[in-house]
């Protein structure tokens, strides 16, 4: 089925990350820029238009007027090392990632496009170790990032800890879910790990905080089929008129 929106790209210079990245960015059919705009940044870009059939999803939610007006924006990783060394929370990029996306992305959006220029209508969503990622991020930046729509995410000491510690968050506004089958998911290291109990265990903390906060869990294992299945109620949650 063809798009009804527009996708742009667009390449930044990170000095953060000392290396070129790339912004796809879709565009609703309706776009003008005499209206503003709600924004969602995913990592694992190419994965949710591709596998999570984003740009499809926009056009169907605009159209039924679903959600209110909402421009998506991809950004991808090299390989699953790259992946590991930006989104993992001990990885060697991960806080000049975050610097990225809050000092660099955000100001390159805003520039660029019709937005609010304020954390509510800023979103971060993630897959998995990208959902890590956006829960961090938006910990650490409540301000820039108020709205976090995480799937699966890999959960550890660390994440826990900035979830216990986190101070001035209740303008936050999360999504959560977990697969019940995600006991044993494969790591790019190799091992197998247990996804699910971190994930309550997470669940606990967060429902525990003074924020916004829907908790899911879903039929399946760790992969695209149940996240891709689930998207439209993360989206509306998130995105409601």
């Amino acid at each position: 089925m063809p798009r009804k929106g527009t996708m742009i790209e667009r390449k930044i210079f990170s000095r953060y990350l000392d290396e070129e990245m790339t912004l796809k960015i879709y565009q609703p059919e309706s776009f003008s820029p005499l209206y503003k705009y709600h924004i969602c940044i995913m990592q694992d870009g190419n994965d949710y238009f591709q596998l999570g059939r984003v740009a499809t999803l926009s056009d169907r939610l605009h159209e039924s007027q679903e959600i209110t007006d909402t421009i998506f924006v991809g950004i991808h990783y090299k390989d699953k090392f790259d992946r590991k060394e930006k989104y993992h929370p001990s990885g060697k990029q991960n806080q000049a990632y975050m610097k990225f996306l809050v000092q660099e992305v955000v100001p390159y959006l805003d520039d660029l496009l019709p937005t609010y220029h304020m954390g509510q209508s800023r979103a971060l969503m993630g897959d998995s170790l990208a959902g890590t990622l956006a829960l961090m991020t938006a910990i650490a930046y409540p301000n820039t990032f108020s709205n976090v729509i995480m799937q699966s995410p890999y959960v550890d000491e660390t994440v826990m800890n900035a979830v216990k510690n986190a101070k001035d968050i209740f303008s936050l506004d999360i999504y959560h879910t977990i697969g019940i089958g995600e006991t044993e998911v494969n790591t790019t290291d190799g091992s197998r790990q247990d996804f699910l109990t971190p994930n309550r265990e997470l669940n606990r903390l967060l429902a525990e905080k003074d924020i916004s906060y829907l908790y899911y869990e879903l039929d399946g294992p760790h992969t695209w089929k149940p996240w891709q299945k689930d998207l439209k109620r993360a989206l509306v949650s998130m995105f409601d008129e």
